[in-house]
């Protein structure tokens, strides 16, 4: 191959000088040319002087052209050589690459520029390790991450400072690789090569050191974090290693300190029975009282015996203690709250054992309370419930039982009300606790739900008895909303039924409502008492006369809960028969005063003749004027007795006249009763003896005035007796007692007569009612009339009492301390007392 390029160099040098020489041998000719023709101004076209520079300009370009002909020449001689170094070059690469292909190996160069360049990747079969040249440079892409942290500080010193290395690395799926770092020559080459034999036994070894290493460091980290006290001892029972807490514990400056002078945090009792306990047990636990900080305090220690040493350590459980027995203490007071609550409750712990069950759930269910101290299972309690036939009848017993106590069971609300067969009503209330547990509520709803159902029952009867009223009945809410109405207001204020049932504010019903009533004030201060609040809301009422010209009395009452009561009674009929009313009964006064004028006028008059005839009567009858036969003394005695009845009718006439127009005043003294009586008695005494009838008179002891006007009285007790002796039976007996009754006086007179039907003993009041009632006894019907007026102006009572056949009782109550004297108002209610006047009217 050599002797061919050699020969086809010579060949081309040749040609190369021949051609130089003929290019020679043409600027020559061009110059002789320009020479020999000097005089001919041009020679083709150019003068001599032109074809001068051409030739010389040729000659100029051939002696460059030799120059480089040299230079090729040496060049060509320099390519000879170094193909025969490529030669050998090659075949030293072709046998490197024997060598290095001969193991599987990566080789990494790194050439000027620290750029990584991949040599050879023969490597194969290595778990974790990619195939991809451009991953294999990512090491921490592939490498375990202690193993990639080792290689890149190793790595970095290679390419930095040129220190060489040889480590073991790892794969991140547990491969193990050596790799070998060498600078040389500026360059830094890095084999990787599987590890075998025993250095993968080295390799591993390592790595358990490593690990092991490493849970040393991160327990002993870890046990010196905590802030409890952690040692250990050694086979020969000293101190190997404690953490910082321990250091505090026992106040030294170190761990050094603790370790050299061995500073003991146990007691020497508690480490003898410390030692004795793990002599007979691996393990260790008890709750002791340590000294730390000069203060004693309740740790609980735990030792564990190793192979070679036993771990220890002490928690601090003062406060847990504390919280203990708080947490027991407030538990106990729970507990017993809960005995005071009316509601059953069975709390289950984890286990579903009972734990709790207050006295509410041990009554109704009429349990031993000693059974339930042994936590039975939440099924077996179950279970006798239903032995003792207490549990609600069910159809599958166990799936029912399940449905209850599963906590992850989703109890239906049928499930949720119990229908004991002792006619009680249960509610179930199941809930689980954070602990896994449960607690189970059984409220007794027989009470609420019967008084729920008496409730709704009254609510309805209510609700229609007051749709029945008359009077508009409304109730607004505290935000000033209807919440209650009946039809009577919906009617009033004509506002459809189904416009109230919205539950309007109170504002639109009054602006509905000023088409009726337009007083701007009154609505104004209804609104406010029906939104106002409680402290300023007081009750008030009035009248509103309507443009339809009827008449709406209202009433404003504010609740108890906040709410305002406002009825509204439409009273304009009432008010037309009241105006009737009070127009008739002044006809009727006046009406009646000129009555009394008019017998009071005639009275009078007849009152001056009949005295007149009375005392000539007595005249005649004294002889004074001559003697008179038994016919003259009858006729006058009969003209006496009738002239002394009428002026007594006319003097009854006289006081009804004075007591109706107000005028009658009473003359109050001190009167004595018995002498009061006796006065009366008199005045009728003749009479009763011509009945052959006998007056029984009974004063009660300690009974001997009274204050009261005399006259009165003596009138009082005359009509009454006189009336008993009128009615009673010839030979009968008329009873007149008197005693005291608290602040009264009470008189009584009592006949055996005829008596009194029921019907007519209303009208026995009224001014002339008379009824002989079959008796010769016949009056005017003044008497009774006069006693009542008499006794009501002492401000006493009167009853009458009275059975056909059997004779009447009158009973007078007068006040002993005589009337009270009224107030002007008292006077001005009693005139214009509207029942009172209603009633005369009639």
């Amino acid at each position: 191959m050599a002797s061919r390029s050699s020969q086809t160099t010579n060949g081309a040098t040749g040609r190369e000088i021949f051609l130089l020489l003929l290019a020679s041998l043409a600027c020559v000719f061009v110059i002789t040319a320009g020479i020999v023709n000097g005089g001919a101004s041009t020679v083709a076209g150019l003068k001599v002087s032109q074809w001068i520079v051409v030739g010389l300009t040729a000659l100029g370009g051939l002696a460059a052209a030799a120059f480089v002909l040299r230079a090729a020449a040496g060049m060509r001689n320099e390519v000879r050589r170094a193909q025969g170094e490529v030669v050998t070059y090659k075949r030293q690469l072709a046998v490197a690459e024997a060598v290095i292909g001969g193991e599987p190996q990566i080789l990494i160069l790194w050439d000027t520029g620290l750029q990584p360049a991949i040599v050879n990747n023969s490597l194969r079969g290595v778990p974790g390790l990619p195939t991809e040249s451009a991953r294999i440079v990512a090491f921490s892409s592939w490498l375990d991450p202690t193993s990639a942290r080792r290689f890149k500080d190793a790595l970095e010193g290679l390419l930095r400072a040129g220190r060489p290395f040889n480590m073991i690395v790892k794969t991140v799926a547990g491969a193990h690789l050596e790799t070998d770092g060498r600078a040389s020559a500026g360059r830094a080459v890095l084999r990787m090569r599987d590890v075998a034999g025993y250095k993968r036994d080295i390799s591993r070894i390592l790595d358990g050191h490593e690990s092991l290493a490493r849970d040393i460091r991160s327990s002993r980290a870890i046990l010196n974090s905590l802030p409890i006290p952690v040692w250990f001892r050694d086979q020969n029972g000293r101190l190997s290693w404690v953490n910082s807490a321990y250091v505090s514990a026992v106040e030294a400056t170190s761990v050094d300190e603790v370790i050299e002078r061995q500073i003991e945090l146990l007691e020497q009792r508690q480490r003898e029975g410390l030692a004795k306990a793990l002599h007979g047990a691996p393990r260790f636990r008890n709750q002791i009282s340590l000294l730390v900080a000069n203060e004693r305090r309740v740790h609980d220690l735990f030792a564990v015996r190793l192979q070679n040493s036993i771990a220890s350590a002490a928690i601090d459980v003062t406060e847990l203690e504390i919280a203990r027995r708080e947490l027991a203490r407030q538990s106990q007071a729970f507990n017993e709250t809960l005995d005071h609550v009316s509601t059953a409750i069975a709390i289950f712990n984890a286990e579903q054992r009972l734990v709790f069950a207050n006295d509410a759930f041990i009554k109704l269910w009429g349990l031993d309370p000693q059974w339930l101290r042994g936590q039975p299972k939440d099924t077996e309690l179950f279970d006798r419930l239903r032995e003792l036939g207490r549990l609600p009848e069910v159809v599958n017993y166990r799936d029912w039982r399940k449905t209850i106590l599963d906590p992850s069971e989703n109890i239906q609300e049928a499930d949720r009300w119990w229908h004991l067969p002792n006619g009680r009503i249960l509610q179930l209330i199941a809930e689980q606790r954070p602990d896994g547990g449960m607690t189970l509520l059984y409220i007794d709803e027989t009470e609420r739900l019967a008084l729920e159902s008496q409730f709704n029952a009254m609510s309805s009867v209510q609700t229609e008895t007051i749709d029945s009223l008359k009077e508009g009945v409304a109730v607004f809410a505290t935000d000033g909303r209807l919440k209650l109405w009946n039809s009577s207001f919906a009617t009033i204020w004509q506002i459809a039924p189904d416009v109230l049932s919205t539950g309007p504010h109170i504002d639109d019903i009054v602006e509905h409502s000023k088409a009726l009533y337009s007083d701007q004030q009154v609505w104004r201060r209804l609104k406010q008492s029906a939104t106002a609040l409680s402290d300023e809301r007081i009750p008030f009422d009035g009248q509103m006369q309507r443009l339809d010209n009827s008449i709406v009395e209202f009433s404003v009452m504010p609740l108890p809960d906040g709410a305002t009561l406002v009825t509204f009674a439409d009273v304009t009929a009432s008010k037309r028969y009241e105006r009737a009313l009070v127009e008739r009964n002044e006809a009727l006064e006046t009406s009646d005063r000129l009555k009394n004028q008019f017998i009071g006028h005639v009275s009078y008059e007849l009152r001056t003749p009949l005295t007149n005839i009375i005392g000539f009567t007595e005249m005649l009858r004294s002889s004074y004027l001559g003697d008179l036969n038994d016919k003259q003394r009858e006729y006058l005695q009969d003209i006496s007795s009738s002239s002394n009845t009428l002026l007594t009718i006319i003097d009854g006439i006289i006081d009804l006249a004075t007591i109706d127009a107000g005028a009658f005043e009473l003359d109050v003294t001190s009167v004595s009763i018995r002498d009061v009586i006796q006065s009366a008695i008199q005045a009728i005494d003749e009479r009763a003896a011509r009945a052959g009838l006998t007056l029984d008179v009974a004063i009660a002891d300690g009974v001997s005035a009274l204050s009261a006007d005399k006259s009165r009285v003596r009138q009082i007790l005359y009509n009454l007796i006189s009336n008993a002796v009128g009615f009673s039976h010839d030979g009968g007996t008329v009873y007149i007692g008197c005693w005291r009754e608290g602040p009264n006086i009470v008189f009584q007179v009592e006949d055996r007569g005829a008596g009194i039907p029921e019907e007519a003993q209303q009208q026995i009041f009224e001014r002339f009612e008379s009824d002989s009632r079959g008796s010769k006894h016949r009056g005017a019907g003044l008497g009774l009339s006069i006693v009542k007026s008499l006794v009501e102006l002492h401000q006493g009572t009167m009853v009458l009492e009275s059975t056909v056949g059997e004779g009447t009782r009158v009973t007078v109550r007068l006040p002993e301390n005589g009337p009270v004297q009224k107030s002007d108002t008292q006077v001005l209610q009693g005139e214009l007392d509207l029942p009172r006047l209603q009633q005369r009217a009639e």
